[in-house]
């Protein structure tokens, strides 16, 4: 397998033609590039470090389609924050474009780079906030540098507090404010020249699982009530689940894989995704683990199936069938189904017994009902 496992049609930025493609896939593919409202092609980052250059960003492609949450996931170092700081040009490219709604931004000027930035939000994981400022003083802010009449600031701060819950903070100063509500402070802030695009840098990073679940909740609504293109970067595959519509992993400055987020969580193929989704998965409990033998001590030995649901077929796992064609007595050790795109992923653990079959027979029945099966050992 190649170390770039790409799930979409790669993009073709070299303008050759690929001779097993047919004229109606290539059209098709290139529908969905000019529909793009952020497109990578060819990009590139280098460094100059202490020792040499450093490559952050190499052969980057990508498209990413307007109004859906895209989400960008990778190890420390991995080039999240440069790739993502290339659409607001904080970010100068070494090699390669950015075209946003098909205009290439290396060409703009300053003044064009001033006006480019007021379409793009974007929001921080220690927020940058000014304390010496009020909430309202702080939403309102990047209205008054670019001289917005008091009367449209005061309207447009009323209107984003109130979408973000923070109506009735509006005197008070950030270090009166929990995580959240400082986030929700930059998310309001982010918003106030109307953007097409919000980018989320590490924006849930530093909060408690139960206020990152609600500020993703509000981008969720912020993303179907006014149409933005969301592009977020994370560390963490959970927030990729919750939130986003598709997803690219990165890896020393590669992208490795890339697809709509129930395929990548249902069947990763490259390693770095597959070590990235390890805090969600459950392993092999210890008390069964000490237990386990790679080869049947006793005739009576039961066999522990590790069993992968992918979502590929559309259905959910029929239990009852799988069960049925196992044979003897099945139990359940661990695992479960959850759905991700309306497609249902899953993970069981089995402890089969008396089966009729032989192991080999075994696993033919469960790849029958599971795209994913094999004997991970026996127990008494």
């Amino acid at each position: 397998m190649n170390a770039s496992v790409q799930r979409q049609l790669p993009l073709d930025t070299s303008g050759v033609a690929h001779s097993a493609a047919t004229s109606s896939t290539q059209a098709e593919l290139h529908a969905e590039l000019n529909r793009a409202h952020v497109r990578f092609i060819n990009l590139g980052k280098t460094y100059q470090g202490q020792q040499g250059p450093v490559d952050a960003l190499q052969n980057i492609d990508l498209a990413i389609q307007r109004g859906e949450i895209f989400g960008i996931i990778g190890r420390s170092g991995a080039g999240k924050s440069s790739l993502i700081r290339t659409i607001n040009r904080l970010e100068q490219p070494s090699s390669g474009r950015v075209l946003i709604e098909q205009t290439d931004i290396g060409e703009f000027n300053e003044d064009k780079l001033v006006e480019l930035r007021r379409r793009i939000g974007m929001i921080f994981q220690h927020f940058n906030l000014m304390s010496a400022k009020t909430v309202w003083q702080n939403v309102e802010l990047p209205l008054k540098v670019a001289g917005v009449p008091k009367e449209q600031r005061q309207r447009k701060v009323t209107e984003l507090l109130e979408l973000v819950g923070l109506q009735d903070k509006h005197k008070a100063y950030p270090a009166q404010l929990s995580g959240g509500q400082k986030q929700r402070v930059g998310i309001a802030r982010a918003l106030v020249h109307d953007p097409a695009i919000l980018l989320c840098d590490e924006a849930t990073s530093a909060l408690d699982p139960e206020t990152t679940q609600s500020i993703l909740g509000l981008l969720r609504e912020i993303n179907q009530r006014l149409g933005l293109t969301i592009i977020l970067i994370t560390h963490e595959m959970a927030v990729i689940r919750d939130i986003c519509d598709s997803v690219v992993v990165l890896e020393k400055g590669r992208v490795v894989e890339q697809g709509p987020v129930w395929q990548v969580f249902g069947n990763p193929q490259h390693e770095v995704s597959k070590t990235l989704l390890v805090p969600l998965q459950h392993g092999l409990p210890e008390d069964l683990q000490a237990r386990l033998s790679a080869q049947p001590q006793t005739p009576e030995a039961k066999v522990v199936l590790d069993l992968h649901f992918t979502g590929q077929n559309g259905e959910e796992p029929d239990l009852a069938a799988l069960f049925a064609a196992l044979g003897g007595r099945v139990s359940l050790l661990q695992g479960g189904v959850e759905r991700i795109q309306g497609h249902a992923l899953g993970h069981l653990l089995l402890l089969v017994a008396d089966s009729p079959h032989s192991i080999a027979e075994l696993l033919v029945q469960a790849r029958k009902q599971a795209q994913y099966a094999e004997v991970l050992g026996y127990v008494v």
